[in-house]
């Protein structure tokens, strides 16, 4: 028996797992997601890896036009091909951890979208927080693992580092558990939808970025020790101690003010003559 072949702009390929790709397919999830977003007229929206189009093609039905970011050359030509009937789609074909987000926006706050690869997810949303001033909101799909360390609060299990940096900046909301068979291939774990908020730079309250980021990563860097051990070499007890905090205490007891007040607390060094 001869096999027909595809039509143009058909998505020939499969699923690639060296990219990490497990393409969405089930409506009603979609449907959800739409509806979550909720796109208004005039939005700058922005879809990370839109893969075979599951969410793009309802979304440009929706919206009429979008921005999506694929680094998979073999998806470029179909999706062109298919979004001609929905709406205005504008391809950038590169890797996201690539692409500078605030000069993508443009002057206009973007709505970032997306079923990530979830051996990227952390990478991805640490380049997203870079640029968080340039973005209103994301709405992705993550491991549900992954969500659930984002949305944890102090004293929990999962409570770590990328909890404590993601809400530092951001409100984080679980949305809504998608199984397995909402994808091709199925992965073997649940997934989850979460929305992140950027708050705005003047209610953020931390002095110095870096060093921030330098002390929650050494106070999760081995989460078993007390602070005044973890942070040994980044921040001294007396430190501690002013910022309010028992140096007995371990990463996992303090809430994300916490530590931004233990950051805010840490003496400037004088700038080099």
């Amino acid at each position: 028996m001869s096999r027909h072949p595809p039509r143009p702009g058909a998505f020939t390929e499969p699923p690639k797992k060296s990219l990490g790709q497990n393409f969405l397919h089930e409506r009603g999830v979609v449907d959800r997601i739409v509806l979550a977003i909720a796109p208004r007229p005039g939005e700058h929206i922005v879809e990370i890896g839109p893969g075979q189009g599951a969410m793009t093609f309802p979304l440009l039905d929706r919206h009429g036009a979008l921005t999506a970011i694929e680094f998979d050359r073999d998806l470029l030509e179909p999706l062109t091909a298919q979004a001609a009937a929905h709406g205005a789609l504008t391809l950038v074909h590169a890797n996201v951890l690539d692409v500078d987000l605030t000069a993508l926006a443009a002057g206009t706050p973007i709505r970032l979208v997306g079923n990530l690869p979830y051996n990227l997810s952390s990478p991805i949303l640490f380049h997203a927080l870079a640029h968080a001033a340039a973005i209103v909101d994301m709405h992705f799909m993550l491991q549900k693992e992954v969500v659930e360390r984002m949305a944890a609060g102090p004293g929990s299990k999962v409570y770590g580092r990328l909890s404590v940096m993601l809400q530092a900046y951001c409100e984080v909301t679980a949305l809504f558990t998608v199984g397995p068979g909402a994808f091709r291939p199925p992965p073997k774990v649940d997934s989850a939808v979460v929305r992140l908020r950027p708050r705005a730079a003047d209610t953020v309250g931390i002095d110095d970025p870096a060093r921030f980021a330098a002390i929650v990563r050494a106070a999760f860097g081995q989460r078993r020790k007390t602070l005044r051990n973890a942070l040994g070499g980044v921040v001294d007890a007396d430190t501690i101690t002013a910022a309010g905090i028992d140096p007995q205490t371990r990463a996992e007891q303090l809430a994300v003010a916490d530590f931004v007040r233990l950051a805010n607390t840490v003496p400037v060094e004088p700038a080099a003559q």
